[in-house]
């Protein structure tokens, strides 16, 4: 799913963020506090604030995006209000969570690392979280699944119905 910020929608918060971005000129490690800043503000971090980060810390976008995509919490897209995260670790893989996964996907309608059009459901593939011997595990917002089956999976998302509504 590709994202694109609304620019006129979220007018007051560039300008506010572009305030902040112009208090960080010149510091060191100002590229992480940027892309923090801007995850905590925009729920993602979109090409749009990309290039504003790019024009004001002259950061090539290269690099930005480098940091954005090596670091796991950082995000292209927004999350939806109901995240999933299934844990593709090692002890958790071998006990099918490639199938947990699909599972998921099936059900809510949305691939791993996309958000649902309306902003309700996405979905990661997650590294370990490290609940190996519940494996396989997913995380549904901040709730733990263990020792997951297709069944458990359809049942653990009863909860969320509401969050979806």
């Amino acid at each position: 799913m590709a994202f694109s910020l609304d620019l006129e929608k979220n007018r007051e918060k560039i300008e506010e963020y572009q305030e902040f971005l112009n208090t960080q000129k010149g510091k060191p490690g100002n590229l992480m506090i940027a892309l923090h800043k801007a995850q905590q503000k925009f729920g993602c971090v979109p090409s749009e604030i990309q290039q504003i980060i790019s024009d004001t810390l002259r950061v090539p976008l290269s690099e930005i995006y480098g940091v954005i995509t090596f670091y796991s919490q950082f995000t292209l897209v927004p999350k939806g209000k109901c995240h999933v995260g299934v844990c593709m670790g090692t002890a958790c893989y071998v006990k099918g969570s490639k199938q947990i996964l699909e599972q998921y996907e099936e059900m809510l309608g949305v691939k791993a690392g996309e958000t649902s059009a309306d902003g309700q459901y996405s979905i990661e593939a997650t590294r370990c979280i490290g609940a190996c011997g519940l494996a396989p595990v997913s995380s549904v917002n901040e709730d733990i699944y263990g020792h997951l089956t297709k069944d458990a999976v359809t049942a653990s998302m009863k909860k969320y119905e509401e969050v979806s509504e």
